[in-house]
C-alpha cells in the first residue's frame, strides 16, 4: 500500500503534523519514488495529509536543510537533484573521520558504533532498504562523533544526509541485497578503531568508500540509455 493510498488513521501512527509529512516525503525522496526535479505542490500535500499548509511548509524547510528539497525564487519547491560530486566528499570524509576515531575514540564510542553496526546488519539481513540507508548513515555518524572534531562531524553528517539517494542507487545495484563482504568492511573499521590503528582505519575506510564510488560509476556507465533518476 502506497503512502498516497494509506488510510489516514494508519498514517497518523508514524507521527503528526510536520513530522508526519517530513517522514513520508523523506522516505519517498530517498527511495526515488519522488525523482529529482519533481515539483512539490503544497496544496496537493495539504489535501493528501488532511492538514493546513503550515505543517507542510515546516516539513519542507526541514527537508531543504537536509539537501533533499530545493526552494525556488518563486517560493515553490522541487526535489533536489542528486549531486554526484558528493562522491568525492564522501570518500574523503570517510577517511578523515575514521582515522580520527581510531585516535580519539572512547569505550562509550565503541559501544555506540558496535550497536549501530548491529542494527545495520539486521537491516541488511531483512533487505529493508530504507532501514539500510538510515542505519548506514547512523553507523558512519557514530564514527564521526568519535573523531572528536565538531567541524568534520557536522560536515560529514551533511554529506551523509545528502548522499542517501546515492546509497539508494548503490543498494539497488545489488538488487537491495548487499554482499556480505561489504557488510564486513564495517567490522574491519570497528576493529581498526578499537585497536587505535590509524593507518589500517584509513586503508579500510578508503577501500570501503572507493568501492561505493566505483559501483555507482559502473551503474551509471552500464547503460546510458536507461532512465536512472539523477
Amino acid at each position: 500500500m502506497t503512502a498516497a493510498t494509506t488510510p489516514k488513521q494508519n498514517r497518523r501512527k508514524r507521527g503528526s503534523g510536520a513530522t508526519l509529512v517530513y517522514q513520508e516525503l523523506r522516505d519517498e525522496i530517498i527511495d526515488l519514488v519522488l525523482p529529482p526535479g519533481s515539483a512539490i505542490d503544497e496544496i496537493q500535500l495539504a489535501a493528501r495529509f488532511d492538514m493546513s499548509r503550515t505543517p507542510i511548509r515546516e516539513a519542507l524547510v526541514r527537508l531543504a536543510a537536509e539537501g533533499l528539497v530545493t526552494t525556488l525564487p518563486n517560493r515553490s519547491s522541487v526535489v533536489s537533484n542528486i549531486d554526484f560530486l558528493n562522491l568525492n566528499a564522501l570518500s574523503l570524509m570517510h577517511r578523515v573521520t575514521t582515522r580520527l576515531a581510531a585516535q580519539y575514540r572512547t569505550d562509550d564510542d565503541l559501544e555506540d558504533i558496535r550497536a549501530k553496526q548491529a542494527i545495520f546488519a539486521q537491516a541488511v539481513e531483512t533487505r529493508d532498504v530504507l532501514a539500510m540507508i538510515a542505519t548506514n548513515r547512523d553507523f558512519h555518524a557514530a564514527i564521526a562523533a568519535a573523531a572528536r572534531n565538531t567541524y568534520f562531524e557536522t560536515l560529514f553528517n551533511r554529506v551523509l544526509d545528502e548522499g542517501r539517494r546515492i546509497m539508494r542507487l548503490y543498494y539497488s545495484s545489488f538488487d537491495d541485497c548487499l554482499p556480505e563482504q561489504y557488510l564486513k568492511e564495517h567490522d574491519l573499521m570497528i576493529e581498526a578503531i578499537a585497536a587505535g590503528d590509524v593507518e589500517t582505519a584509513d586503508q579500510v575506510a578508503s577501500a570501503h568508500a572507493d568501492q561505493i564510488v566505483k559501483q555507482i560509476q559502473q551503474l551509471i556507465a552500464s547503460d546510458r540509455r536507461q532512465k536512472i533518476p539523477l
